[in-house]
């Protein structure tokens, strides 16, 4: 499984692709297969995001888990401070399409 990952252009908030927009979720995260790096070309040339790139993940009953640490920490957010991470479907922490 591959998965679109890059930061918001506004917030610098770690965002994924959801197949029409993007989320703070990584369980919103899709397959992008082979399409990742056009779809990564098409929205940074479009200022949607910054940075995005595709990475291998596995697919889990609870969505998408990035297969390298680097992104599972930028999935979740800090881990110096658990009070601080994004939780899962937290709807506070908000969810865009852009």
């Amino acid at each position: 499984m591959k998965i679109l990952t890059g930061n918001d252009l506004a917030s610098g908030d770690v965002t994924w692709w959801t197949g029409n927009g993007w989320s703070r979720h990584v369980e919103d995260a899709v397959d992008v297969g082979e399409q990742g790096e056009a779809i990564a070309q098409a929205e940074e040339g479009a200022r949607r995001v910054n940075g995005p790139y595709v990475i291998d993940a596995t697919a889990t009953p609870d969505g998408p888990r990035p297969a390298h640490i680097k992104d599972r920490i930028r999935a979740l957010g800090p881990t110096v401070r658990p009070d601080l991470t994004l939780k899962p479907a937290d709807p506070s922490a908000g969810s865009w399409v852009i």
